[in-house]
């Protein structure tokens, strides 16, 4: 499994704000529409972040891979939250949200910044400090799911 660092040329590395959202107290990463994203690539190109409302993708944090639903409301895009399996990102109810702890341990509030390095485009994204260095294993996913092929077969 390949490991590529977060300065690698083919990591783009974008800069996204934290914000609240809805009825939550608990901060969120706000991702820029894909119109927005020329002055936000600090690193690597980067046309699009390749994530619509729905989408399930494998999210980084501390070294710890999880899992995020991307999340749409009249603003955009964004992260609520990240969790240790598919399952518990989709109805986050009983698991614990690792993005609110990382965030919480370092101290990180709206309206402040983090740097979001997208490391396989739709499928594997990483969180980190601006300023810091992160290495990630960038392994692809399975192509599809379980429900993707059950949604498939529905029609």
């Amino acid at each position: 499994m390949p490991r590529v660092p977060s300065d690698d040329e083919s990591v783009a590395s974008v800069r996204v704000t934290l914000a609240r959202s809805g009825g939550t107290r608990r901060p969120c990463v706000r991702l820029p529409a894909d119109a927005d994203l020329e002055g936000r690539v600090e690193s690597g190109s980067c046309t699009s972040l390749a994530l619509a409302d729905g989408d399930l993708v494998r999210l980084v944090i501390d070294r710890e891979e999880c899992h995020a639903r991307v999340l749409a409301d009249a603003t955009g895009r964004l992260l609520r939250g990240a969790y240790d399996n598919r399952r518990l990102a989709r109805d986050p109810g009983a698991g614990e949200n690792r993005l609110a702890a990382w965030l919480d341990a370092n101290d990180r509030e709206p309206g402040e910044s983090v740097v979001l390095d997208v490391v396989v485009p739709g499928e594997l994204y990483g969180l980190r400090i601006p300023g810091e260095r992160a290495v990630y294993d960038a392994n692809r996913g399975p192509r599809s799911s379980l429900s993707d092929i059950a949604r498939d077969l529905d029609g």
